[in-house]
């Protein structure tokens, strides 16, 4: 039970961060096509994209890089910019094959005002190709070009928000995403998003009662797009969400199944797993409680 908890911790975080904003660093992918894939002597490299309004970017980046390596061999690689604007494009997706080198990519923006069609084809481009993705809260409200593209491929249509309150996220069936995790989670500080659809390709994994609207509102999933797979999440408006350890497994153990590396079981496939020393090397910022001695 504790493996399914923790997912481990890793020996170093390696967060490299290329923002036009706030650093000057150089920034390159971390893997080729010719290197062994993600369990076969590398970590899963992830490209983590963030930037825009309404959040705290700073804590969540070094939060989820940090809560992913401390539970699988994962790399996290972070291209934030756009300072707290609503319409910056980043660079990044102007680069032919921008993902290449990378296993997932993970989306944590925050761009409503980009509303070119054919910035968002440039997106799109790498993960019709079969890159998958993770999506997570403001992700879901970005790209807003007049058509319904960045939708389909997130899975579900949110168009806002209401009130900011705690709310009881219900799981649905099972996942080995939702491994380890309680049926129902006390979600303890955000802001629920709407989702008035959930497309035909997307697979609802939880929900919570919108007090705005009175319904259900789907907050966990999963979407085919294409032959892509995708894992998103709405939870995540707070620092202190991201924090906990139930947000934390959650997003790791959806990174590693939209790349084909999380088992029935709901841990890491070989490879992936972490060392005694791994887990040792680097503080879970939410590390799991650890059951009681008996007396």
């Amino acid at each position: 039970m504790r493996r399914l908890l923790r997912l481990g911790s890793c020996a170093l975080v390696a967060c490299t961060v290329a923002c036009t904003v706030a650093w000057s660093v150089a920034f390159a992918p971390v893997a080729s096509a010719a290197e062994p894939p993600a369990g076969k002597d590398r970590p899963l490299e992830v490209l983590y994209i963030t930037g825009g309004c309404c959040h705290d970017y700073d804590a969540q980046k070094v939060l989820i890089a940090k809560g992913m390596a401390a539970r699988a061999r994962i790399r996290t690689t972070v291209v934030q910019e756009g300072g707290t604007s609503t319409n910056h494009p980043i660079s990044i997706y102007d680069k032919p094959d921008w993902s290449k080198g990378y296993d997932v990519v993970f989306h944590n923006e925050c761009f409503s005002d980009v509303k070119d069609p054919a910035f968002l084809k440039k997106i799109l481009a790498e993960h019709e190709k079969g890159v998958p993705a993770v999506l997570m809260h403001c992700a879901m409200h970005c790209y807003r070009v007049g058509n319904d593209d960045w939708f389909k491929f997130c899975g579900i249509t949110s168009p806002g928000h209401g009130a900011h309150y705690a709310y009881t996220c219900k799981l649905k069936g099972k996942h080995p995403i939702l491994a380890g995790m309680a049926l129902e989670w006390e979600v303890p500080k955000e802001e629920l998003y709407y989702s008035d659809k959930v497309w035909s390709t997307a697979t609802p994994l939880g929900e919570a009662m919108s007090t705005d609207r009175n319904a259900m509102q789907t907050c966990i999933w999963t979407n085919q797009f294409g032959k892509t797979r995708v894992f998103g999440t709405t939870i995540g408006h707070y620092a202190e969400t991201t924090a906990t350890p139930e947000f934390l497994g959650l997003v790791t153990r959806g990174t590693l199944w939209a790349a084909g590396k999380l088992d029935e079981d709901g841990t890491p496939v070989d490879g992936l797993e972490l060392t005694e020393a791994e887990k040792a090397a680097v503080e879970d910022p939410a590390p799991e409680p650890q059951p009681t001695p008996a007396n």
